[in-house]
């Protein structure tokens, strides 16, 4: 088995995914993603939940900053200036997924899973967008864990502001 898919997704994780998924249906919200280091791993469990997956609209995986622009219409100054695995290009890719979608709630990551030259290992960049709501952002800085780990803690952190977004908006209401 590939070493990202092991160990299989913790039942803590499966837990928040669901919640998610109950906050967007009870709100009849759509969610989106765009992903980069997880691989669209985040859209594959969100869809992967029987009865709630109709929540799900899309899912965009970006790997390279040409898919970045191409998609999710980052701007290639971000990517030149900031880099793909920046506080702005995470804002771009959230509010591009959001923009090119019937979604309303949008979460995007970009990270270095494995450390390299001006790489480091476990730097994530979490955003999330919501229609008519400023964009919110979190940053990861895990280390040297290995992909498997920092791809599950990034999907754990995702959901959990998308999580603070259904809630914020349910509060509103």
């Amino acid at each position: 088995m590939a070493e990202t898919l092991e160990p299989a997704i913790p039942e803590a994780l499966d837990r928040l995914a669901k919640t998610v998924l109950r906050h967007a249906c009870d709100r009849e919200l759509m969610l989106v993603t765009a992903e980069s280091c997880t691989g669209g791993l985040l859209a594959s469990l969100l869809t992967d939940v029987p009865g709630m997956s109709h929540a799900f609209e899309r899912g965009f995986v970006t790997y390279t900053p040409e898919a970045k622009r191409e998609l999710l219409g980052v701007p290639k100054a971000v990517l030149e200036r900031e880099g793909a695995v920046s506080e702005p290009c995470a804002r771009a890719m959230a509010e591009g997924a959001l923009a090119h979608s019937k979604g309303h709630l949008a979460v995007s990551i970009t990270g270095f899973t494995e450390g390299g030259a001006d790489q480091p290992a476990g730097l994530v960049h979490l955003a999330c967008a919501a229609r008519d709501k400023p964009t919110s952002h979190r940053v990861l800085h895990l280390g040297a864990l290995g992909r498997a780990q920092v791809r599950l803690a990034a999907m754990q952190a995702a959901l959990g502001l998308m999580l603070e977004r259904l809630r914020d908006a349910a509060d509103a209401a």
